[in-house]
């Protein structure tokens, strides 16, 4: 857990943050919420700290959530007729904190901070602090998911996120020496108030053991069986009483300790079943690099599927007379490949505990389910081996030889006589060890798939997903993604929300469109010099909380250069950190030749197992020891690494940025949000022609993006051409300086040889084309610069961003799912 910082407490003690809370709740609601807060402090041993009218206050939100959660569940169940319910698979939800969301959209944030002080307690921001992030995810795949129940809540959509309840998270970031530690994220240690545990809603789930035939009907009798219980967080819309459901699912052994052997003093022994079910809930992303590593991910991903659809088709035979009709009433979408399993788990539960035939069964499966996809990258698409899979679910994979061979005979009589296409699409991949490919089941199985930006879906249906495409064309389509702006610039960016309000109007927050407005006003001196105030306020906080919680101080005047993401090799933080050290050594040349101040801000954290990620985690630490501690440099350049990222660290450094660091190898990044949050928090964006980056550029005016570097269809040509980085490095001097400087060691001096084995091979193998876009990287961020110095046009850069991001809200992506993806099926009755 992030140490509580001053950051949104002194946002919040702004006056004018009072004008960008939605109006107070009913009088009912806010006497309710009141004697709650009242009761539970009277119950606590300290009622006068911060974490006590913390719990109050989320005791009491939690409350008045759960009386519209019933009010929606009945509301859903008599629409059910002519409404589709959505149930959203993902595997993580990162959802952050819940405290702030709950009162704003309570409509009682001002009710509270009233409270607070007639009990002479904490103000409202110390209390907003005290509350712990949520993990129950990582990245951007998360915090997708996260901002779709918060539009499904405020769109009034009949929805069920579902997901796994993570006890430590991924792991929290420390870092000691330089480099990543991972230790256990303690988000629990003092309870979750937000949870509605629902003693009721339990089902069993099955691993290994065999399949028995008898009788002609096959039937799955597993070795082991745990208990799913279905613990609830409520998500409240905004402007709405209508709320969604993250429902995650805890494990339970399905029987006590083994007494007999507790008796023998086999005290371990007798437990070991409890412990094999509580290690299911106890990380996200369990380190895969080993056998158990990768059982135990396979096992949480059938854990979250099965119980997942046993809860589906519960409470779809509690409002229905029929079990087909199930792929009418529900859409099952699968966020990524993660939850892949589910359209053999569905045609197991429809066919053997339920009675349908095949081909009824089939019918029910791909009417409900539908997939988007979120890489392009082949190596990250999900494949399992077969004898892991056969062993954890023999049933699954009868299943799943079954689809594949009806699906190669379809593919056979389409595409007669073509072998290699077969091979390539077919669901088990037999090249080398025999493995399940994930994706081509979620594939076949989906009405429909989607990518997540235009580049994305265009590059999915010509590369990695080209034969299927070529079988079912009109199977792919796109869907942007898209953000919350309620939690990402209303509750994040109080000030820049207020500022709007005055020149908009506050329809924004409903009908993000209306940041367009800002587009004939954008040059106006007034709103720019206003605009630089909020920016200004928003960057001395993130100084304040950086000088606190590294002892580094930052100049807020400087720009501020913000790369916030999962560090991974296709991000390229690498290359940020290339021209940060060319950028040094060119101050140290020319100390005197006019140099505009920046400070660069790191944040994320790097897959456990992922070697070459944390090398640049510690590359960036020790480049920052060196530029930072050398007084020729000064306040000229400062490099900065803030620790364990997440949503609520987001929620502070988004605000201050002036520069988005969007820079990923075109053609890599799906999509990308943060791109998206940034600009909607007035931040410049310099990028590549990728993802969402292009349709950002479009929207806003590509003049106003600092675009650089090959574009998708340069880099397939460069790399078809035989590309050789040696070159690039020879025919420029300041990147032969920057990578001898790292790998000789003098940002290492206790370990010469540290970076050698990260810089080297890029002279040979250069995947992520660094060399190549290197040069023109380092112009434009001279562009930059230029900008910068001309602070009106500067101001007039952003609001232009800001103005161009009406179409990234999470509302419309969310809408567009709704009528292309999560329709009722052609033929059905609504």
């Amino acid at each position: 857990m992030t140490t509580p910082h001053p950051m949104l407490a002194n946002a919040l003690a702004d006056p004018a943050t009072a004008a960008s809370h939605p109006p107070a709740s009913v009088p009912a609601e806010q006497a309710a919420f009141c004697a709650t807060i009242a009761q539970e402090l009277s119950q606590r041993v300290d009622p006068a700290s911060a974490e006590s009218a913390l719990h109050a206050a989320a005791v009491a939100s939690r409350q008045l959530l759960a009386e519209r959660w019933a009010a929606t569940q009945a509301a859903d169940a008599q629409r059910g007729a002519t409404v589709r319910r959505v149930h959203y698979l993902s595997l993580e939800f990162l959802i952050g904190r819940a405290m702030n969301n709950a009162v704003s959209a309570l409509g009682l944030t001002d009710t509270l901070q009233a409270t607070l002080r007639e009990r002479h307690g904490p103000a409202l921001g110390e209390l907003l602090e005290r509350e712990p992030d949520a993990a129950l995810g990582n990245g951007g795949l998360g915090r997708l998911a996260a901002c779709f129940l918060d539009a499904f809540a405020t769109l009034g959509l009949p929805s069920f996120g579902y997901g796994l309840f993570y006890k430590h998270g991924m792991f929290a970031q420390a870092i000691q020496d330089g480099r990543q530690v991972e230790r256990p994220d303690e988000w629990l240690k003092h309870g979750n108030p937000w949870e509605l545990q629902r003693d009721d809603v339990r089902y069993m789930v099955g691993f290994g053991g065999r399949v028995d035939s008898a009788g002609g009907q096959c039937r799955w009798v597993p070795a082991e069986t745990i208990n799913a219980l279905a613990h609830d967080f409520i998500v409240p819309g905004h402007g709405t009483q209508h709320v969604s459901t993250l429902r995650k699912w805890q494990a339970q052994a399905d029987r006590p300790i083994d007494f007999t052997a507790f008796c023998r003093g086999e005290h371990a022994a007798a437990a070991q079943h409890l412990l094999a079910a509580e290690a299911l809930n106890w990380v996200l992303y369990p380190d895969d690099s080993t056998p158990a590593g990768r059982e135990l991910r396979l096992r949480q991903e059938f854990f979250l599927v099965s119980a997942s659809l046993q809860d589906m088709l519960a409470r779809h035979l509690r409002e229905h007379s029929s079990i087909t009709t199930f792929g009418r009433h529900n859409a099952v979408h699968l966020n990524d490949t993660h939850p892949a399993l589910a359209p053999a788990e569905l045609m197991r539960l429809l066919m053997d505990e339920h009675g349908l035939d095949w081909n009824a069964a089939w019918k029910v499966t791909t009417d409900a389910v539908s997939y988007t996809n979120h890489t392009l990258m082949p190596e990250a698409l999900e494949t399992w081996p077969v004898r892991l899979f056969e062993a954890m679910l023999p049933r699954h994979l009868e299943i799943v030889y079954e689809i594949n061979r009806r699906f190669l005979a379809l593919v056979h009589e389409r595409f007669p006589g073509d072998d290699a296409m077969a091979a390539r699409v077919s669901l088990i991949d037999e090249s080398g060890e025999r493995r399940v490919r994930m994706a081509a089941l979620a594939i076949v199985a989906s009405h429909k798939v989607n990518g997540v930006s235009a580049l994305h879906s265009d590059l999915m249906v010509r590369t990695i997903f080209a034969d299927q495409a070529r079988i079912w064309p009109d199977r792919f389509i796109n869907v942007t993604n898209g953000v919350t702006p309620r939690r990402w610039l209303e509750q994040a960016n109080p000030g820049l929300s207020e500022l709007l309000d005055k020149h908009i109007g506050n329809g924004w927050r409903r009908d993000l469109s209306q940041l367009a407005r800002l587009k004939p006003i954008a040059a106006g001196a007034g709103i720019g010099k206003a605009f630089l105030a909020v920016k200004r306020a928003n960057k001395q906080r993130l100084a304040d909380h950086i000088r606190q919680e590294l002892g580094i101080a930052v100049e807020p005047d400087s720009l501020f250069d913000v790369h916030i993401k999962r560090i991974h090799e296709y991000k390229r933080q690498l290359l940020n950190v290339l021209h940060v050290v060319a950028r040094y050594q060119a101050i140290v040349s020319q100390p005197h030749a006019g140099w505009t101040p920046r400070t660069v801000i790191f944040a994320g954290k790097a897959a456990s197992a992922y070697h070459a990620a944390k090398l640049i985690v510690q590359l960036i630490h020790d480049v920052a020891r060196v530029v930072n501690s050398d007084a020729r440099v000064g306040k000229l350049l400062k490099v900065v690494f803030l620790p364990n990222y997440g949503v609520s660290l987001a929620e502070g450094i988004l605000p201050a940025a002036d520069l988005s660091e969007q820079v990923s190898t075109a053609g890599t990044e799906a999509s990308g949000t943060g791109n998206m949050k940034f600009a909607l928090n007035g931040a410049c964006t310099i990028g590549t022609w990728d993802g969402a980056n292009i349709e950002m550029a479009e929207a806003m005016g590509a003049e106003n993006m600092f675009v650089f570097g090959l574009r998708a269809d340069a880099v397939a040509r460069t790399k078809a051409l035989g590309y050789d980085p040696s070159l690039y490095v020879e025919e420029n001097l300041a990147l032969r300086r920057v990578l001898d400087a790292i790998g000789s060691g003098l940002f290492s001096h206790s370990e010469p040889d540290r970076y050698r084995a990260l810089v080297q091979p890029l002279l040979h193998h250069d995947p992520y084309m660094l060399m190549a876009d290197f040069a023109d990287y380092v112009r434009t961020q001279s562009r930059v610069d230029e900008l910068y110095e001309d602070r009106a046009a500067w101001a007039e850069c952003a609001i232009r961003n800001l103005a161009g991001m009406g179409a990234f809200s999470v509302d419309r992506t969310v809408d567009e799912y709704r009528r292309l993806i999560w329709a009722a099926p052609a033929g059905s009755p609504h």
